[in-house]
């Protein structure tokens, strides 16, 4: 992944157009059963937790970050919090990975993606979504410096990870947004000989 334009701020936090308010996202719901059951989840800037709730209820043993220390007292008791600006200074989670699963949603700060590519077990999953450009034309985020230019997020993990559904588009339901989303999983090694290919359902 080349550096940033000295022109594109690095990171935003915005609101959740595309699923109600403390429901997981649709995208996170599709990709959860290719997680390993029981593995270790990062929810990265997990705001009230609606992802981390949901997946602690299905038994993963999940990890949940923010800045907000508010927001995190909020969170139900199977989920661990972590107070951590994850914008200023060092990567704060090094002690903590690595992980069968790291979750995003609607956050970007484009300096973490290295660390959260790396974050990943073998077999591990990156889902991530936010919003993408053209959505200033619909509401906010409309801050053009804020939005995944076209394909960025593909490009993010391309050769690091393995792709395994990508979505660059327009959503209608609660309401018009631009998203960019990204299901990908680092490969655990192949032994010699393996009889079969890694499985990845795309039907659920």
């Amino acid at each position: 992944m080349g550096p940033l334009p000295p022109s594109v701020p690095s990171s935003t936090r915005v609101g959740a157009p595309h699923a109600a308010i403390g429901e997981p996202s649709p995208w996170v719901v599709r990709w959860t059963p290719l997680l390993r059951a029981g593995g270790r989840v990062l929810d990265l800037a997990c705001g009230s937790g609606r992802h981390a709730r949901w997946l602690a209820e299905r038994g993963f043993d999940v990890l949940g970050v923010d800045r907000d220390a508010a927001a995190l007292a909020g969170l139900p008791s199977p989920v661990r919090p972590r107070q951590a600006d994850l914008e200023q200074g060092a990567w704060p989670l090094g002690d903590e990975a690595p992980f069968d699963a790291v979750i995003v949603t609607n956050y970007l700060h484009r300096p973490l993606w290295p660390h959260l590519i790396d974050a990943l077990a073998p077999g591990g999953v990156l889902v991530y979504e936010t919003f993408a450009a053209g959505n200033e034309t619909v509401g906010k985020p409309s801050n053009p410096d804020f939005l995944l230019r076209p394909g960025e997020l593909l490009d993010a993990v391309r050769g690091s990870l393995r792709v395994v559904a990508y979505e660059d588009g327009v959503i209608e339901v609660p309401r018009t947004a631009f998203v960019q989303r990204v299901c990908a999983v680092r490969e655990a090694q192949q032994a010699v000989g393996a009889a079969a290919p890694p499985r990845y359902r795309l039907d659920g």
